[in-house]
């Protein structure tokens, strides 16, 4: 088998984790997961927050392809596509703890980008914690942003509609 084809899966479960991240985040995290994920949207000087744990889950998710992929778990009922996506997740989690955790809200680094697609990453994200509580809201994925100034138009119709508590400064 040439490397093309895994390196494909890897890239497609990669760009798949982003629908799946964004789809947790808004009717999970901002579901029935609020327990886990309120104290990311609450201030705090805690090193770890409750939140962590849901990177154990796509931690999980990726240890479970590694085996469902690997003979030496599964031998002869081994499906080797799941070794490529669960690298594939790996690499998406990689992403996040960088893009989210580091440059987003600055756990592991401090660089405020002035400029290009990482500072709209930035901005998106904290329209996103510019609702108070888990109603409403925008910008629920991680590493693909809209643009600002139509997430803070949602944000204002969503405060008009009375379906998000919108902080001050940040719904326009």
């Amino acid at each position: 088998m040439t490397i093309l084809l895994p390196l494909l899966i890897v890239l497609a479960s990669a760009l798949a984790m982003e629908g799946v991240a964004w789809a947790s985040h808004k009717y999970v995290m901002h579901g029935f997961g609020w327990g886990w994920h309120r104290d990311h949207h609450e201030p705090h000087d805690k090193l770890l927050e409750k939140n962590d744990l849901f990177a154990l889950v796509g931690a999980a998710m990726s240890i479970s392809m590694f085996a469902v992929g690997s003979p030496l778990v599964l031998g002869d009922r081994a499906w080797w596509p799941g070794t490529w996506i669960g690298l594939g997740i790996l690499v998406y989690g990689i992403i996040y703890t960088l893009v989210h955790d580091g440059l987003v809200h600055q756990r592991y680094f401090t660089w405020v980008p002035k400029r290009g697609y990482a500072k709209r990453l930035v901005q998106a994200h904290r329209l996103h914690h510019a609702t108070v509580g888990k109603e409403g809201g925008v910008s629920f994925g991680f590493v693909f942003a809209r643009d600002p100034a139509r997430l803070k138009a949602e944000l204002k119709a969503q405060r008009e509609a009375g379906i998000a508590v919108v902080r001050d400064s940040a719904g326009g």
